[in-house]
């Protein structure tokens, strides 16, 4: 890099879960000698000061909800533009409200773009850097058909906020198997049949703890009780002690949806990190993240899952490698000393690259309605008349989500857009 100062200007919808976590591992991982300089934009103001304050505490400004004028003298100042993307309607409302100046832009994206929602094929095109932060994404079928053209700005810089705090604790190879899960339970996320996975396991005393909201809580236990396997899942809530929650458990029964959005899954990361053996899904983002046998489990069926579940029971010596293999793998992979050096590495190739103009209004349209349907993975379900067509049962929670990018969300933010609200009438008829 050259000697003087490379400002970074990052727009995020937002400061919260993932993309909060992996920009103050980026910012406290930049050393003070560092040739770059980020700043960040968040266009929603923070629900939680967490990862803002940490953001700050490297030196680094957090500008929340700038005026226009603002945004395009801090874009002008800027020598990158960093966009942490997934289809938040703030930020593409930001993008396409008013041009812009010119700009290098580098594109983050914190979503997969396998499913819903997809990342536009004219924004990666429009993008001078296009970072997915996983490998799976190069298996959308909108990276596929640019992967001939744009190969050389397509790379992968997984997400990570360091794991500091999470000491893996001495396990005890004899001590009896306990399994949980960490994270969301939306059924966008964790699998809508997850409790039939569980009920195949043979164990009697088998039961999961279950950490996170209390979304979904009556219909999963109503699940257990029709599978007469009341009691299985148990109910911990919300909690900030994660270390202290995965030091609990030596299993992560971390099966989701295969429709889900996600890539780098930082609660699968902290559990492994933790020693904690995973079990996933034999899905895209999972595998990409897990070694079947040699850092986790990876399973295909609820028969399959059982089968593992039994198999860790019975080999407590695998199940004691295994689990140190997760935690070394993870620390090595997804380091932010590894996420710093690969930005600053894409930070350099830039510099010699000409500022442009984005047009931003080409790639997602003119309308919010537009805006809404460009990160869709169906177009044609919203727009042919009367109800919405039939939808999976995998893919539905995804479309039900009232946050998300979802068209209850888009609602939510452009009321006055008559499509968007018939849309989501036609929709509601699903919940």
């Amino acid at each position: 890099m050259e000697n003087r100062r490379t400002e970074v200007l990052h727009i995020t919808a937002h400061l919260g879960g993932g993309v909060g976590k992996a920009l103050s591992g980026l910012t406290l991982n930049t050393p003070c000698n560092s040739p770059v300089r980020h700043t960040i934009i968040c266009l929603e103001r923070p629900e939680k000061s967490q990862f803002s304050e940490k953001i700050k505490a490297a030196g680094c400004d957090v500008i929340v909800c700038p005026s226009h004028v603002e945004l395009c003298s801090l874009i002008e100042g800027a020598d990158i533009v960093q966009l942490e993307w997934w289809n938040h309607p703030a930020t593409i409302g930001m993008l396409c409200s008013a041009p812009l100046p010119p700009m290098r832009l580098v594109l983050w994206c914190h979503i997969s773009g396998l499913h819903n929602p997809i990342i536009p094929c004219r924004l990666m095109e429009a993008a001078h850097k296009c970072l997915f932060t996983s490998p799976c994404s190069y298996e959308a079928s909108e990276v596929t058909s640019l992967l001939p053209f744009c190969r050389n700005r397509f790379d992968v810089v997984h997400s990570s906020g360091g794991f500091d705090g999470l000491t893996p604790p001495p396990r005890d190879p004899s001590a009896p198997l306990v399994a949980g899960y960490l994270g969301s339970l939306n059924f966008a996320k964790l699998h809508p049949r997850y409790v039939d996975f569980l009920a195949a396991v043979a164990i009697p005393e088998f039961s999961v703890r279950m950490i996170g909201d209390a979304t979904n809580k009556e219909i999963l236990e109503r699940q257990c009780q029709q599978a007469g396997r009341r009691g299985m899942l148990e109910f911990y809530g919300y909690r900030t002690d994660i270390a202290s929650e995965l030091a609990s458990i030596n299993v992560l029964a971390y099966l989701l949806n295969p429709r889900h959005y996600g890539t780098s899954e930082n609660a699968l990361l902290e559990a492994m990190a933790m020693g904690v053996i995973p079990i996933v899904l034999d899905n895209p983002a999972e595998r990409s993240l897990v070694t079947d046998r040699e850092t986790g489990l990876i399973v295909a069926s609820p028969r399959e899952f059982a089968d593992a579940v039994a198999w860790l029971q019975d080999h407590p010596d695998a199940r004691q490698r295994i689990g140190q293999q997760a935690a070394a793998s993870v620390r090595d992979r997804f380091s932010t000393e590894r996420m710093t050096s690969a930005f600053e590495r894409h930070y350099s190739s830039l510099l010699a690259e000409n500022k442009t103009p984005i047009p931003f209004r080409e790639v997602f349209g003119i309308t919010p309605a537009e805006w809404f349907l460009s990160c869709q993975k169906d177009q044609d379900a919203f727009l042919t008349e009367g109800a919405i067509g039939t939808i999976d049962d995998l893919s539905l929670p995804g479309l039900l989500e009232r946050t998300k990018g979802s068209i209850f969300h888009f609602r939510q933010h452009f009321p006055e857009d008559a499509r968007l609200s018939q849309w989501a009438m036609r929709l509601e008829s699903f919940a």
